[in-house]
């Protein structure tokens, strides 16, 4: 995949793809804490840090020299 086309994708992602993501990560918040009631603040804490975490780990290939140029 060339770098321009790889620039759009990252954009698209970042745009569409990171708020949908925050989305379903505070409504599975939601449903644990539902659930099981209010987690601990360091659990609450270690699960976002995981959720934030997970979401990139797809998209490594198309974020990778995204801040080069084009030369």
């Amino acid at each position: 995949m060339d770098l321009k086309t790889r620039k759009r994708l990252s954009l698209l992602i970042l745009i569409i793809g990171l708020p949908g993501y925050i989305a379903v990560a505070w409504m599975l918040l939601a449903y644990v804490n539902d659930r099981w009631g209010r987690l601990p603040i360091w659990a609450e804490g270690l699960l976002v840090m995981f959720l934030g975490i997970v979401w990139i780990l797809p998209f490594r290939r198309v974020f990778s020299g995204i801040g080069k140029s084009e030369d």
